[in-house]
């Protein structure tokens, strides 16, 4: 084989592969077996951001604990930059680098030293640290020396994206990274986030804010009750979304909500307010005006809005 022709083959392998991968709890003898994935199966390409959405409880952390070697599956398989995680562990767990929701390391450390130790748990010689290279990226250098437990909450968050980068893995993963920051902090998060996919790190974010996928991620799965419920480039995903509405203001109130069979919803915002929900498939703006008006409404101002990831995720999600 040529040195290009293994250079396809390399890129042809996924970053993560997961197929037909099961967890099922024991429980109790009050609530049962509680199967947490159920056959899950799908494939995050190299160097793409990989967006894993889902209600709390739909599978995500315990999927993100397999890849992470902390839980062990039940059935099915999961491949890390090509390393099986049963049979090469050690080689998938260098692969990939995980920033947990929870915020956890020792209180008494400086940022420097928990990115020290981290490292040196990899096995990565002195010589090839990038301690403050790390912590010049995501903005902590002059808090090198500090004790971590006098870092704010963002601090902190920032720390574990490097402590997570330590061994420089090809792959990362980030488990709800924003959550409960600021915005300016979560700005300056997704920056940095491009900036390693820049560089061709292969992204996975789980996140609870649809508009972060949707601003990030190539692709999307959405899981529920342990299943992928969809798989989709994001653009596809939000074009699923058929669902579209108009708020009209008119010169004077109304009474009641004009139905129509054209309209999905009709309700009043106020009295001089109505907001129309149509399916943009069966008919478009144009018709719904041309109804809101034979029912007599004096319209004065028109706003339109397209449905958007959120849309899409809570129709998925509520049809489970």
């Amino acid at each position: 084989m040529t040195q290009t022709a293994n250079v396809a083959h390399r890129d042809a392998i996924p970053a993560i592969a997961i197929n037909q991968l099961s967890k099922t709890y024991a429980g109790d003898k009050k609530t049962g077996p509680k199967k947490a994935l159920d056959n899950v199966s799908f494939d995050v390409r190299r160097g793409e951001i990989f967006g894993l959405l889902g209600p709390n409880g739909a599978g995500k952390s315990t999927l993100i604990n397999i890849l992470a070697g902390m839980v062990n599956k039940s059935s099915g398989s999961a491949s890390i930059w090509g390393f099986d995680i049963s049979e090469n562990p050690r080689n998938a767990k260098a692969s990939i680098g995980i920033v947990p929701q929870e915020i956890i390391f020792d209180p008494f450390f400086s940022p420097k030293e928990v990115l020290e130790v981290q490292a040196g748990l990899y096995g990565v010689p002195k010589a090839e640290r990038r301690t403050q290279e790390l912590l010049r990226a995501v903005r902590l250098e002059d808090k090198a020396d500090a004790f971590a437990r006098s870092l704010s909450g963002g601090m902190k968050r920032r720390l574990l994206v490097a402590k997570a980068m330590v061994h420089a893995p090809p792959i990362l993963v980030l488990d709800e990274p924003t959550a409960g920051v600021d915005i300016d902090l979560r700005k300056q998060l997704w920056d940095y986030v491009r900036s390693l996919h820049a560089q061709g790190v292969t992204i996975v974010l789980t996140t609870h804010y649809l508009e972060e996928a949707e601003e990030l991620c190539d692709r999307i799965a959405i899981i529920n009750h342990g299943k992928v419920v969809a798989l989709k480039d994001t653009a596809d995903l939000i074009g699923m979304a058929r669902e579209k509405n108009i708020v009209l203001s008119t010169a004077s109130e109304i009474t009641s909500a004009p139905q129509h069979d054209l309209f999905d919803r009709a309700e009043l915002i106020d009295p001089h307010t109505l907001e129309i929900s149509y399916n943009k498939d069966k008919t478009n703006a144009g018709q719904v005006l041309s109804v809101a008006r034979e029912a007599g409404l004096e319209i004065v101002d028109v706003t339109t809005r397209e449905a958007d990831l959120e849309d899409v995720f809570l129709n998925l999600t509520r049809s489970e």
